[in-house]
């Protein structure tokens, strides 16, 4: 790696950051390191450098910066990383450095959907009991505690996550230890198999597990979609690797 590389940090844990590393990898102009939360127990890892865990707030990700000599950020975290994206911001400002949020279009509710819409999980489990009593919750294992309070006992939830979520949880749990992508037969066939009459997740986005809307909008099933939160204020936004590989290109040319 030449010693004028431009160093990015990608703050990752997402396809998209991965596939993003993948890109600038074979760039020696540019030395790449990925930061990963560390809150799945075996993830894949890029291509690059690779640190896991957290930085200590804005002025500890703003430290890590400027002792690493890092040129550019990248927020490519979950769209529902909110905490963790308003930390790079401010740590953006604080380094000095300029920062990129990488985020994949959200999805778009097409014929035949049944959506309803939730600013929060809590607001997502207020909708539950009028729509249905089986419910495939695909939100992640974080956040159940909205899905355990006694108003909604008298549901049962299929829960599908990467790792195992900790309590509190649902009274009625059903967990299936999965990871994406998921095919359209595969998300039919668990609807069926376990009489699911109403679906949650959040506003991702990707084609990894965008088949189960399909499923749902098949099955007649109504879908209550959380909205992800807004990227901060003022601050670029790339939805595809390509457009954030081109960015950090642009970014450091030459003249």
């Amino acid at each position: 790696m030449p010693a004028s590389a431009v160093h990015v940090l990608v703050l990752g844990g997402t396809t998209e950051a991965r596939r993003l590393a993948e890109s600038l990898a074979g760039d020696r102009s540019v030395r790449v390191t990925t930061s990963l939360a560390g809150r799945v127990a075996a993830p894949r890892l890029p291509p690059g450098e690779v640190r896991v865990g957290g930085f200590g707030g804005p002025e500890g990700l703003a430290a890590w910066m400027r002792e690493h000599d890092v040129d550019a950020l990248i927020d490519a975290t979950h769209p529902f990383a909110a905490a963790m994206s308003r930390n790079a911001a401010e740590a953006a400002s604080l380094a000095h450095v300029p920062l990129l949020v990488l985020r994949r279009p959200g999805w778009v509710a097409q014929d035949g959907d049944r959506w309803h819409s939730a600013g929060s999980l809590t607001e997502a489990a207020g909708l539950l009991p009028a729509l249905g009593e089986r419910v495939f919750l695909t939100t992640g294992r974080m956040g159940l505690a909205a899905f355990a309070g006694a108003g909604l006992d008298a549901l049962w939830f299929l829960v599908r996550s990467v790792d195992a979520p900790e309590p509190p949880c649902p009274a009625r749990m059903e967990v299936l230890l999965d990871r994406g992508p998921f095919g359209l037969d595969g998300e039919r066939e668990l609807l069926r198999r376990h009489r699911i009459d109403v679906l949650v997740t959040k506003d991702s986005g990707g084609d990894a597990t965008a088949p189960k809307l399909t499923a749902a909008r098949e099955a007649g099933i109504p879908v209550v979609v959380v909205r992800r939160p807004p990227v901060p204020e003022g601050v670029p936004v790339a939805s595809t690797p390509d457009e954030a590989a081109h960015w950090v290109r642009r970014l450091h040319a030459p003249g």
